[in-house]
């Protein structure tokens, strides 16, 4: 059993090369926090790379702190191997702070896969994007709180959650908020409604035509399994930040939601055609 607490930091960069490859021009770590070789499932000017956490899990008083620059004109997109599971903290908080940076011109997929809550945790996780005018980027966060196949899912514990976005240097998105596992939040129609889990899907890119969001809001399930919304924030003339949110049952129905997000939002958004990790069907 582990009883040391561990601080972990990875820093990457990717760059453009003069050949029109995307490169990972920067990867230093300390501690157990690394990615796996570069892939280019998609040819060579995207950039694939799989973060992993060898500990398999985030247990009270480890930090881990994931810092990632897209540089001009290269594309890069960034998942995990597994969900990431917060174990019992055991009187000591644990964390995780996700900073990504994108320059003009620069793409950024980053896809991790869900975060899994366990009892008693004491879970922070940070998420800080920070775009440059004429970067583009998508992305999400999915948590489960607790058990799907326990009543009450969740029954002690602790999620502290701040998201930002800057665009073009100026605060355009920001929420935090705090999640006990006795809150009432989690039962009232208007916060959690009793789902284990909660998902949001971000995107920036080119403006969406108020018809075809209006078709993809339509499209969203809203049922007692699995039900989602979606909204569009204006940046400029031309750019927009559109936010899917999503409460589900079961950590897969609501995978399989984020991916279909992803595919209708990355080709608008991105400019490339959305085809599904190979990791993800393993």
């Amino acid at each position: 059993m582990k009883t040391e607490q561990w601080s972990a930091n990875l820093a990457l960069a990717f760059s453009q090369q003069p050949t029109g490859r995307s490169a990972l021009t920067r990867n230093v770590h300390t501690g157990p926090l690394l990615v796996q070789k570069p892939l280019y499932p998609e040819g060579p000017a995207v950039c694939h790379a799989t973060i992993l956490h060898p500990p398999s899990g985030i247990a009270g008083g480890d930090e881990l702190n994931i810092a990632v620059t897209v540089h001009e004109a290269a594309h890069a997109v960034l998942t995990t191997p597994g969900a990431t599971r917060w174990y019992k903290a055991n009187g000591k908080p644990a964390s995780q702070t996700v900073t990504l940076r994108v320059d003009a011109g620069a793409r950024l997929d980053w896809l991790p896969l869900e975060n899994l809550i366990f009892e008693q945790a004491d879970a922070t996780n940070d998420t800080h994007i920070h775009l440059a005018a004429g970067a583009h980027a998508i992305g999400w966060d999915c948590y489960q709180l607790g058990s799907v196949v326990t009543q009450g899912h969740w029954q002690a514990g602790r999620i502290t959650l701040h998201s930002t976005l800057h665009y073009d240097g100026k605060l355009v998105w920001t929420e935090a908020g705090q999640v006990d596992a006795q809150h009432p939040i989690r039962r009232r129609g208007a916060g959690l409604a009793q789902f284990p889990l909660m998902a949001t899907i971000w995107s920036v890119g080119p403006v969406i035509g108020a018809e075809q969001m209006a078709q993809m809001t339509e499209s969203l399930p809203w049922t007692d399994r699995l039900r989602a919304g979606a909204s569009q924030i204006s940046l400029d003339a031309t750019t927009s930040l559109i936010l899917v949110r999503a409460l589900g049952t079961h950590a897969e129905a609501v995978r399989q939601l984020m991916i279909r997000c992803w595919q209708h939002l990355r080709p608008l958004h991105l400019g490339t055609t959305a085809v599904p990790l190979r990791l993800w069907r393993t």
